[in-house]
């Protein structure tokens, strides 16, 4: 079926370069999600979606959605020509603006940000990129899962981690070190551990996801699932269950690096090295980036080595 398709775009690639219209509308209602969604982003009517796209299946010889009164659903047809004509049309969309790179950058950035960093990354962001790039609008979405960049609409998306990213641009930018930390009273029953052996043996506040605990890997490749009472799913509740003395935690140590300096939490295994965690940019622009993600994504460059070296 994937051969089917690609045969069909090439076959009638002369013809879908006067068919702007009906990829643009097929494109925008697979992000929205109807004919109407789409229509309101292309200033239109739904029935003018709707044609459009009628038209372009006729041009390629493809179902690309199938329609009822209730729903409308992309098929398999149609989702491997959206891959193929998405990013082509968000290449041609930023073209201008990458001849014009002279040009203060302008239009809507769309940026996806993990919640827990948000409060590290945001005070700079609006105080500093946004204040010298006035006329960008910003539109900023905080989320802790990988969004999807083409679908969703996102300009970047901002990742730590190695997420399995498909044909995704990622600029690299910084290197975020961890740290296992627990309450001062923690300390006292369970003692400072000094092997790894000995931190298995500790009760933890273990970072799960869908209900499946995370495994905790060691710099040296070895990794163990840790035991305990309390499982939760982002940062924020790990801090809080450490600082009640509920567990050790396992967490970037930029998140914690208040409570580190007051006290408040102690670092555990100082004679045991962890991995640190990829910080990536993400886009699907390819090679023709826009000036607005260009210039965001060295502006986190900089960032980012601030927080990598709390």
């Amino acid at each position: 079926m994937g051969g089917h398709i690609t045969c069909a775009a090439e076959v009638q690639m002369p013809s879908l370069l006067n068919e702007t219209s009906g990829l643009m509308a097929f494109v925008r209602t697979v992000e929205a999600g109807s004919f109407s969604a789409a229509a309101r982003g292309l200033d239109t009517t739904p029935s003018a979606v709707s044609k459009s796209v009628a038209r372009l299946e006729r041009k390629i010889g493809v179902r690309l959605f199938l329609r009822s009164t209730r729903a409308l659903t992309l098929t398999q047809d149609g989702q491997i020509f959206f891959e193929r004509v998405a990013p082509l049309l968000r290449d041609l969309d930023s073209s201008d603006e990458v001849i014009r790179s002279e040009v203060a950058p302008s239009g809507r950035l769309r940026i996806s940000l993990p919640s827990e960093l948000a409060p590290l990354l945001l005070p700079r962001l609006f105080a500093s990129f946004a204040a010298d790039y006035p006329n960008l609008h910003l539109d900023i979405g905080l989320t802790d899962r990988f969004v999807d960049l083409i679908r969703e609409d996102y300009d970047v998306a901002l990742r730590a981690g190695n997420p399995a990213q498909g044909d995704l641009m990622v600029r690299h930018l910084a290197e975020l070190p961890m740290a296992i930390v627990a309450s001062p009273a923690f300390v006292k029953t369970w003692g400072n551990p000094t092997t790894a052996e000995a931190l298995a043996a500790l009760p933890f506040a273990r970072y799960a996801l869908g209900g499946v605990t995370q495994p905790l890997r060691l710099a040296d490749g070895t990794s163990f699932t840790p035991s305990g009472r309390v499982d939760c799913d982002s940062g924020a509740a790990l801090i809080q269950a450490a600082l009640g003395g509920l567990g050790a935690a396992y967490l970037l140590r930029c998140l914690v690096a208040k409570e580190l300096e007051a006290g408040t939490l102690v670092a555990l295994a100082p004679g045991i090295a962890f991995p640190r965690l990829h910080f990536n940019a993400l886009h699907a622009f390819g090679r023709t980036v826009p000036l607005r993600v260009m210039l965001f994504c060295d502006f986190m460059t900089r960032e980012a080595k601030v927080i990598e070296a709390i």
